[in-house]
């Protein structure tokens, strides 16, 4: 994880919304993906808003799983509001 913020941090008013970038690696994208997923499970931000929910639901897209995406693939992705995802 890379990232300024610490325990205790306070995020101004007018944060940049890229408050950490997480990485992953592994020896196969499956892997990656699903320690990405353990990753985004375990993530705890409180407080504000994230983009956690949105890229739980990114890595369980049969699209995106399968690698069949372009930069297009944003256009026609819909979050599910109702969507559980499994801790």
């Amino acid at each position: 994880m890379d990232t300024h913020v610490y325990s205790g941090y306070s995020i101004p008013p007018n944060y940049d919304s890229m408050i950490a970038k997480l990485i992953t690696t592994a020896q196969t994208r499956e892997e990656a993906i699903n320690k990405m997923k353990r990753a985004l499970d375990e993530f705890v931000i409180e407080g504000i808003k994230t983009t956690i929910p949105f890229h739980r639901q990114l890595m369980n897209h049969p699209h995106y799983l399968a690698g069949n995406y372009t930069t297009a693939f944003m256009n026609d992705f819909k979050m599910d509001p109702h969507l559980k995802i499994k801790k």
